[in-house]
């Protein structure tokens, strides 16, 4: 008689996780971060508070500047008097705080990537300052709003040359600068709430059937809120360059028409 030798039950073989990223490590993503937000903010600093000129070339005006207040008894910079609005507009949003907490707070670095010993600490949510100023948001996008509006009165006056109609390369760049500004606000999710959000039954609301077809191409485009907050970043801060290059001379604004 033969005794059957008894089987253990096979483990099956668990591989080792991925890095994050399909490849690189999960620190990659929260580095490059680090270094694009932090290079592009310390621009940012230097051309709204201490750029003070060359912000301006005929039809041109730097996106940071607009509106343009000039007030004699204003000392500094007048992209100070209206900067922060826009500022806090992505500072306060969620897709940028997710960003700037892990590049720059390591609050956490990375899903599943427990946060540094020292900063280990009890949560206590946006209820302190500055960080309860992020519950303002909704009044940075009404604010954005209305300086979107004249960023695209700047960029109807940049193809105006002498009276007429024209097109130069910085009148491109300007375009190309507002309307990725546009697709940024109107992607926000507090835009998406004013427009719908806040609807119970929009077969019971006014205007119903049209608002819901609005709220449905915000909800749309909300799904690419972080491309075009990373998009309308570099486009407007290469705007405010390629101004300050023409207006130092240092680049000939090529005239297309």
């Amino acid at each position: 008689m033969i005794e059957a030798t008894p089987q253990t039950p096979s483990t099956p073989s668990v591989s080792a996780p991925k890095p994050h990223g399909g490849g690189f490590p999960w620190w990659t993503e929260p580095a490059v971060v680090l270094i694009v937000l932090g290079v592009i903010g310390l621009y940012i600093l230097w051309a709204g508070v201490f750029g003070s000129t060359g912000y301006s070339f005929q039809n041109y005006l730097s996106p940071f500047y607009s509106p343009l207040i000039l007030l004699s008894w204003w000392p500094f910079s007048p992209a100070i008097l209206v900067m922060w609005i826009p500022l806090g507009l992505r500072l306060s949003c969620y897709y940028y705080r997710k960003e700037y907490y892990r590049a720059f707070f390591w609050d956490p670095p990375a899903c599943a990537v427990a946060e540094l010993k020292f900063k280990r600490h009890r949560y206590r949510g946006e209820t302190i300052f500055p960080y309860i100023l992020t519950n303002l948001h909704r009044y940075f996008l009404y604010g954005s709003i209305i300086v979107l509006l004249f960023l695209w009165r700047d960029t109807v006056a940049s193809f105006i040359f002498d009276g007429r109609f024209g097109i130069g390369l910085g009148s491109l760049v300007l375009l190309a600068s507002v309307i990725s500004l546009t697709f940024f606000t109107v992607s926000c999710h507090s835009f998406r709430h004013a427009v719908g959000g806040c609807i119970d039954c929009f077969a019971q609301a006014t205007a119903g059937k049209a608002r819901h077809a609005i709220w449905s191409r915000v909800s749309r485009l909300n799904e690419r809120h972080g491309v075009w907050a990373w998009i309308s970043l570099f486009l407007v801060t290469v705007a405010d360059i390629y101004v300050r290059l023409v207006a130092g001379g240092i680049v000939h604004d090529l005239r297309l028409l």
